[in-house]
């Protein structure tokens, strides 16, 4: 039996051969499903302009394909989204290249972006919104892709909104595409271990920062802690900066109301009765120094406003150093920038302070607008 079914099969390999011989000699092949894509440009196209300027400045420096239309093989099909606006598009296509690529062109070179930058820059009109995730505002993929949302809600002349929307988006997803090649230090996920709130973090706002976390979002995981440490390091002015590290320094009490603060005082200053606490941010919370230097923050009742009551500090009692904290990730993010890809954090930090003073959306547009 066995003889007989070699012999067989056999002859059904050497028949099916035959017939896949005179299949390719006999028959006419049809047209391809595969044809050739004609990458020239048409002058005549209302696009024209913004596909000159893309094919420019990503894709023949960088070989980055800088998607606007949407197609919808890229994006998740699970979700509602819109296409970005062209106009839209057109300003988010130069702020990424002022705020971003050149950033990195200047402090690393253009062979750095051609070697490590994404390969695909996606944007999409509206925020890709989940009811276990929240609201995306970016997502970087496997260090090839980063897709940019909500681009049809951004304001081009509120540079400081851009820049807490779009432009800390942009470092944060770029930090995920480089760390996603390249691991950062695993000294970085000790820091805080054991005080990441990967479901509650959306309920905290500045008083996460005593417990060394840069914003509520970093303190969902270690891998959104670490890009958001450089992506604020990155964007934040001086003062925002230090005022960051001053909040980390501070106390913080949740009053009955479930508000977060950092001062509170005793009603008609006695201290036998149960403190009063401040909500952090109350404009009402004033400072006045002593001759001595000594100073003093009066909180001032909006139904005695001559009657100004002595605020005091919440005391600290988490155990957590919150300003040391967010130096040390800083640190070793600085330590991994310059050992990974020799790249100066401080110096890539400072060209965005320069561009953020220079930041002209008009003159921008005219890099597109001016195509001839």
């Amino acid at each position: 039996m066995k003889k007989i079914q070699y012999y067989i099969s056999a002859f059904l390999l050497v028949a099916v051969a035959a017939m896949s011989l005179s299949s390719c000699g006999d028959d006419k092949l049809g047209p391809t499903i595969f044809p050739d894509v004609d990458e020239t440009l048409d002058p005549s196209s209302t696009t024209y302009k913004l596909d000159k300027f893309l094919k420019d400045n990503y894709l023949d420096p960088f070989n980055l394909t800088f998607l606007y239309k949407m197609p919808d093989v890229s994006t998740n099909m699970n979700y509602n989204l819109v296409p970005a606006e062209y106009s839209k598009a057109i300003d988010m296509a130069v702020a990424c290249k002022y705020l971003w690529f050149d950033v990195y062109e200047t402090v690393a070179s253009k062979e750095f972006l051609k070697t490590y930058g994404p390969r695909i820059i996606l944007l999409v009109g509206s925020a890709q919104i989940s009811p276990n995730y929240g609201e995306t505002v970016g997502l970087a993929e496997g260090g090839v892709k980063i897709t940019l949302f909500k681009v049809n809600a951004m304001n081009p002349y509120n540079f400081w909104e851009m820049n807490d929307s779009y432009f800390h988006t942009m470092h944060h997803e770029f930090t995920h595409v480089l760390h996603q090649t390249k691991i950062y230090p695993t000294e970085f996920r000790e820091i805080s271990n054991g005080h990441y709130v990967p479901s509650e973090w959306r309920d905290r706002g500045v008083e996460i920062s005593s417990e060394g976390f840069v914003t509520g979002y970093a303190a969902s995981e270690y891998n959104e802690d670490f890009a958001e440490t450089v992506a604020c390091y990155i964007t934040y002015t001086d003062a925002r900066w230090e005022q960051l590290l001053e909040t980390a320094s501070c106390g913080w009490h949740k009053d009955k109301k479930g508000n977060y603060c950092r001062f509170f005082y005793y009603p008609q200053n006695d201290a036998t009765q149960d403190p009063v606490y401040v909500v952090q941010g109350d404009t009402q919370v004033t400072t006045k120094t002593d001759p001595d230097g000594t100073v003093h923050r009066y909180y001032y009742n909006p139904e005695n406003p001559r009657d100004p009551f002595i605020v005091y500090d919440v005391v600290d009692e988490d155990g957590i150093d919150g300003k040391k904290a967010i130096e040390q990730k800083v640190q070793i993010a600085r330590q991994w920038f310059h050992d990974a890809w020799g790249i100066d954090l401080d110096a890539l930090r400072q060209e965005v302070r320069d561009r953020q003073q220079t930041y002209n959306i008009v003159e921008l547009r005219k890099w597109v607008s001016e195509i001839q």
